[in-house]
């Protein structure tokens, strides 16, 4: 038997202050399934796709039996999901005759690769033909196989903070997985765009300029501005925890608070006026960003005007609504489409 003072000091759980799980060497688990069933709803239910024929969208969850957990051990996260799910979705033709059809996805499961989950389209019973089963076979099966992606992405870095804790000398024993590694790289990455030098005092004046661009996503209106609006988007398309109330006034914190602000306007499916901001520019100094959705058939245009930009930051600004904003969204959405 060890001397007092001489044991393994991974068992040695005095020397944390909670005095639980010493170097992560213990197993925990953390529940999922509540959380995942939450995220799938309204993931699923964003998805929508549109052509000549027509448009579809999901319009129900009609099933999700399953479950989901994660298990840390020796700082090691190993994660557990499998769900048999179904959905529901609705069809409109140009001429406005409606369908009705079922997605069957019976094998989401972390022994599966996305790319390899069935999914299983079909029209409801008694339904006459329509070209827009092809549609949502097609494009439809893309923006259901995207939802379960930006799902096991958001498990694997949102629901995991936390389950990782210190060790007695202040590190980790190992390596967290690697998407979530990633993410902490992203956001590594947002702080370091937004790194720059000591912010004036509130009072100066500075030098200020307008910023205007201009982007083609392919979805609907109606559909980019739920992305905007809606807090489980953003973290999808950031990669982080966010903050987002959609009411005018509502403030909105992104990327572990680099981006804050508060809308001015909510115009849905036209328009958002905001105040944002870069957490290192001077303090209390907000500028005026709208964005103004056109819906271009199939396609939707996004104008950014942006005004009260310090001179300082005009291209940094571009930069990071560009890359952080609009090309989060295509990768994380699929809508990616030409670049003006």
């Amino acid at each position: 038997m060890a001397k007092w003072g001489e044991g393994d000091p991974r068992w040695i759980v005095e020397q944390r202050a909670d005095a639980t799980n010493v170097n992560n060497w213990h197993w925990t688990e953390r529940d999922a399934s509540n959380w995942s069933t939450e995220k799938l709803k309204v993931l699923f239910l964003a998805v929508r796709v549109e052509n000549a024929e027509g448009a579809c969208e999901v319009t129900e969850v009609s099933k999700l039996d399953g479950e989901a957990s994660i298990n840390n051990r020796k700082g090691k996260l190993i994660f557990f999901y499998e769900w048999n799910i179904k959905l529901s979705w609705t069809g409109t033709s140009k001429s406005g005759v409606k369908y009705k059809g079922h997605v069957e996805i019976p094998n989401l499961s972390d022994e599966n690769d996305v790319d390899e989950v069935e999914v299983s389209i079909s029209l409801a019973k008694d339904e006459p033909d329509t070209n827009l089963v092809v549609l949502m076979k097609q494009e439809g099966t893309k923006k259901i196989r995207n939802a379960m992606s930006t799902y096991i992405s958001m498990l694997k870095t949102e629901f995991t903070q936390g389950m990782i804790l210190p060790t007695v000398n202040g590190e980790q024993t190992e390596p967290a997985p690697q998407l979530a590694a990633k993410a902490e790289d992203h956001k590594t990455t947002a702080s370091t765009v937004t790194a720059a030098p000591q912010s004036n005092p509130v009072g100066i004046k500075i030098p200020t300029c307008k910023i205007s661009l201009k982007d083609i996503f392919l979805t609907s209106p109606e559909e980019l501005y739920r992305i905007f609006t809606t807090q489980e988007m953003v973290q999808a398309f950031t990669h982080a925890p966010a903050i987002i109330e959609a009411d005018k006034g509502g403030k909105f914190h992104l990327l572990d608070g680099s981006v804050s602000g508060k809308f001015i306007d909510l115009v849905p499916e036209k328009q958002i006026v905001m105040k944002w901001r870069f957490k290192s520019w001077p303090s209390g100094h907000f500028a005026t960003v709208t964005l103004n959705f056109t819906d271009k058939g199939g396609e939707t245009e996004v104008r950014l005007e942006g005004k009260g930009i310090p001179s300082s930051e005009e291209e940094r600004t571009k930069q990071g609504w560009q890359h952080y904003y609009f090309e989060g969204i295509k990768q994380t959405f699929g809508y990616g489409a030409r670049l003006f």
